[in-house]
Order: C-alpha cells, then structure tokens, then sequence
C-alpha cells in the first residue's frame, strides 16, 4: 500500500468493493488502491468501512499510512485466528523462541561437556529470561527439536494460543 500518489481515475478499492462513487475527497482512496481490492474486503469484513473512516479522519495524516498497514495486518490474523487474533500468533512465536533457545542452550552444554572446557560455565548466561523459565521447568521436561515434549500437566500446550 502506497501513500499520497497521485491516483487515476479509476475508484479505490473501498467504493469499488461498496458500490459508490470515488470522490477526490476519499479517505479511503490514498491508502487502499483499486488495486487493493482484497486487503480493504478483510479491513472492511473485520472492522467495517464506517469504523474505519472514523478512526482514519482521527488520526494524523502523516500516521495513516501505519494505521492501515496495522488495520490490515490486524484483520489478515484475525480472519484466520477468530479468537486469538494477533496474540495468538504472537504467542505461537513466543513459544517457539523459547524452544529455540532452550535448544541453543542445550548445545552450548553439550559443546562444554565435549570441549572439556571448564564446565562451571554457564550456556544460558546471555538470556535471563530464558533462566528464570528453565527454573521453572526441568530441561528433561521441555519440547526439544529432537522429539522430547513437555509436560502436560505444568502447560496445556494443546490449547491455543500455544499450538
């Protein structure tokens, strides 16, 4: 999505998709283009067109362009994820770092114990977060890439937002 071209005489994709008459004065006509058709149906199918000409005019020019990018990315999660929207995915990320991590972690120990380097060493020094989270959960308990899974009973990973 662009911003302020100049357009041509082609309607934009928000009064092609509600049957009206393109305006020059269209607040949807520098952000959604004829050519947007789609982008503006998932916008307009989530949020509604009224809702999001009156949260358009609100904001500043110059923060439109964020703000659609956002509503459009806002709407793409939520038509596939109804309930979670972009928490879920947000969370499915989250998840998926940590796993990641655990399992740099997990090498980094195994490369000490094999280097025969001092092994009071700790691997997980750069990542306090990570830290606090394997105090919680012992490491024979976590999801690694190599086929181990956790614990049922400490998380219910099978509920979403965690699949």
């Amino acid at each position: 999505m662009r911003g302020h071209e100049p357009r041509s005489s082609s309607s934009c994709a928000a009064c092609k998709l509600l049957k009206r008459r393109c305006t020059p004065t269209c607040i949807f006509a520098p952000y959604f283009r004829s050519s947007d058709l789609i982008t503006f149906a998932k916008v307009h199918k989530v949020f509604g067109a009224s809702n999001v000409s009156k949260l358009l005019s609100e904001v500043p020019e110059e923060q439109r362009q964020e703000t659609v990018n956002s509503l459009a990315y806002e709407a793409e999660v939520r038509l596939k994820d109804p309930v979670y929207g972009c928490i879920g995915a947000i969370a499915s990320l989250q998840k998926k770092m940590l796993e990641l991590q655990h399992d740099l972690a997990v090498a980094r120990t195994r490369l000490l114990a094999h280097s025969g380097v001092n092994n009071h060493v700790s691997p997980l020094d750069d990542s306090p977060e990570l830290t606090a989270f394997l105090d919680l959960v012992p490491y024979s308990d976590l999801m690694l890439l190599d086929g181990s899974s956790l614990d049922p009973y400490l998380y219910d990973l099978g509920q979403p937002p965690f699949v």
